[in-house]
């Protein structure tokens, strides 16, 4: 049995007390992946943005909104794991400045200005140690090339490449790839069918090996 940490979910950055950069991601993917790694009777921790969806009873579910938030519990659940699959979308970006009230119409154009988050997964992979680090690389374009310059760049031992389509969608079309760059299985299909063969190359390549 491994202790498996899983990353789900949007997060929300706020602008003001009722505005906040978001995306569309829904947790589905990191649902499934919670079933199938439960259904291999491994122990699963999810920490998660803002959903809808409803999670396995069996998983423990650690809320977070913001990205700072999410590094800061994954950080602390990683401790205690064997590895991390990060299926999370968190936001890349984040105001530099949050308005304490709501911001008023004023008939001008409103000047945003952002900075970059934290990059959950490549925090975590950089500090794996013996711990494995399965990432996800999300691209409108060139996703191959993409996701092998993300599997580097955050030091995770697979990615898997999908593309927007599979955001808030109930299925999904990914390709997963090693650490050389092979591409080991291509899989489609519902999100649990999907979660399933991951978490079926997981635990052949980082899990018995």
């Amino acid at each position: 049995m491994a202790r498996i940490l899983i990353t789900s979910g949007p997060t929300r950055q706020y602008l003001d007390p009722v505005r906040y950069l978001t995306n569309g991601s829904s947790g589905r993917m990191g649902a499934a992946l919670a079933t199938a790694a439960l259904q291999l009777e491994h122990e699963v921790t999810i920490v998660s943005g803002p959903v809808e969806v409803e999670y396995p009873s069996a998983a423990k579910v650690v809320p977070v909104v913001s990205t700072e938030e999410m590094l800061d519990a994954s950080r602390t659940a990683f401790e205690s794991s064997d590895g991390l699959i990060g299926a999370a979308a968190p936001c890349d970006y984040r105001p530099v400045h949050v308005e304490d009230s709501k911001i008023a119409k004023t008939g001008e154009p409103l000047q945003l200005h952002l900075i970059e988050t934290d990059d959950v997964v490549a925090t975590l992979g950089a500090e794996k140690d013996a711990r494995w680090v399965v990432g996800f690389a999300l691209e409108t374009e060139d996703h191959r090339l993409r996701a092998l310059a993300k599997l580097e760049r955050k030091h995770c031992d697979l990615m898997v490449s999908n593309g927007v389509e599979a955001m808030d969608s109930h299925e999904n079309r990914v390709e997963i790839i090693s650490a050389d760059g092979e591409i080991l299985r291509s899989a489609q299909g519902s999100k649990l069918i999907v979660a399933q063969q991951i978490l079926e190359v997981v635990q052949q390549r980082l899990i018995d090996e």
